[in-house]
């Protein structure tokens, strides 16, 4: 299975040229790394081309990478019924650059872009309809970064009295809204767990 990825991976390389940028085989899945401005190309040559026909877009989603300089992977997970066979296609962008719609190779990408826009605020160029989809349309901010904060600046919640949702302030202490990227595990003691100590000790 692994030298039929390996092969095409080399003729994707060939086939694609300078839009693909990379590719490797893990875990038994290809992974072909595109440029951004290229990627309506290379998702077209996937569906279309005879060697590939991926023609079923499974998804499409975000990943976060805040110490980079190029922050968000986007993902596209491809599925070829023909060939039995599946790629994941990744670029990557900031909040700068857009990431150009897919929707005229993939229809079905059109609410996938929009939940990456509203919860990483990736921003995808010429989409048809570009608006948040899981989130409030007053919601600030998108939920899904890794410096967004634990805890929002609002809640919301139904009121009896009012007989509707009102948002109401939540009042907390800054550092309880600061992200510092550290494992909940890093520093304790090896071999050593929250409750552990509770734990019978064997004789």
């Amino acid at each position: 299975m692994n030298q039929a990825l390996q092969d095409l991976g080399e003729y994707l390389s060939v086939a694609l040229g300078d839009d693909m940028l990379a590719f490797e085989i893990v875990k038994g899945e290809l992974i072909i790394q595109a440029r951004r401005e290229a990627i309506s190309r290379v998702l077209t040559l996937l569906r279309d081309d005879s060697n590939c026909q991926f023609k079923l877009l499974v998804d499409i989603c975000g990943v976060d990478y805040p110490d980079r300089e190029e922050r968000f992977d986007v993902v596209y997970n491809l599925l070829s019924l023909k060939h039995n066979q599946r790629i994941r296609v990744k670029l990557t962008t900031d909040e700068e650059h857009p990431v150009p719609s897919v929707t005229g190779v993939f229809k079905s990408a059109g609410w996938y872009e929009r939940e990456a826009w509203d919860l990483y605020g990736i921003f995808f160029s010429d989409h048809p309809d570009l608006r948040r989809i899981l989130t409030d349309y007053g919601f600030e901010g998108h939920p899904m970064r890794k410096d967004f904060p634990l805890t929002g600046h609002v809640e919301v919640r139904y009121s009896e009295e009012q007989k509707r949702v009102v948002y109401e302030p939540v009042t907390l202490v800054q550092e309880f809204r600061n992200f510092d990227f550290i494992s909940p595990w890093e520093g304790m003691n090896p071999g050593q767990l929250p409750g552990d100590e509770k734990a019978e000790k064997q004789s």
